[in-house]
């Protein structure tokens, strides 16, 4: 039997990740492309990345029962930044820090970033990424994931592979910022890969053998 999961994204990049990573397994993942009505847009107002993603994915399962059917699973996740010296901000606001969106965002945030720890010295720029999955069915929460990863904010952006913050994220291990990771490399160390790694696992106890 092969239980079909909705991603609650219209991030390509995510879809074929995920079903990459399952591809093993008995699922179907499926995305918006799939559905014939638009997925309703979700304000993200709780304060954790896991209650922003429990609610999205909440939202997503409650639509796609009309739509799919109510025996689909619906995948949401929320991500952001949190840097020790400014309180865990930008946090649950990473993605809208400078206000600015479309185009220009990425650079427009990494910019404020930078304007709020201008007088901040190295020794005290530690950050962390974090990312939360959630899985949602029937107006519950089946199970969800979570992953961090530390590293500390540089003082301008360096690489240009990658997105978000990534120019400003020095990673020790890696010895490098995560923005001259390749993707593969960043999948294995980053937030997102630590959070999907478990996803995996998690999806394996709960679908059938």
């Amino acid at each position: 039997m092969t239980q079909v999961i909705f991603l609650a994204s219209g991030n390509e990049k995510k879809l074929a990740e995920l079903r990459t990573l399952c591809v093993d397994l008995p699922v179907d993942i499926v995305g918006p492309e799939s559905l014939s009505h638009t997925l309703p847009e979700v304000e993200e107002d709780r304060l954790t990345f896991l209650g922003n993603a429990q609610k999205k994915a909440l939202a997503a399962a409650q639509f796609i029962a009309e739509h799919l059917g109510p025996n689909v699973w619906a995948l949401a996740d929320d991500s952001g930044l949190c840097v020790d010296a400014l309180d865990g901000n930008p946090g649950v606001f990473s993605a809208r820090y400078s206000g600015i969106l479309g185009a220009e965002q990425d650079s427009a945030n990494n910019a404020h970033l930078l304007e709020q720890l201008k007088n901040t010295p190295k020794s005290k720029r530690q950050a962390s990424f974090h990312c939360a999955i959630a899985v949602a069915q029937a107006g519950k929460v089946l199970f969800h994931t979570e992953g961090r990863v530390a590293g500390h904010i540089l003082e301008q952006t360096d690489g240009n592979a990658g997105f978000g913050y990534d120019p400003l994220f020095y990673h020790e291990p890696s010895g490098c910022t995560f923005a001259h990771l390749s993707s593969t490399k960043k999948s294995i160390v980053s937030h997102r890969g630590q959070a999907v790694a478990l996803l995996r696992q998690t999806l394996s106890q709960h679908l059938p053998s």
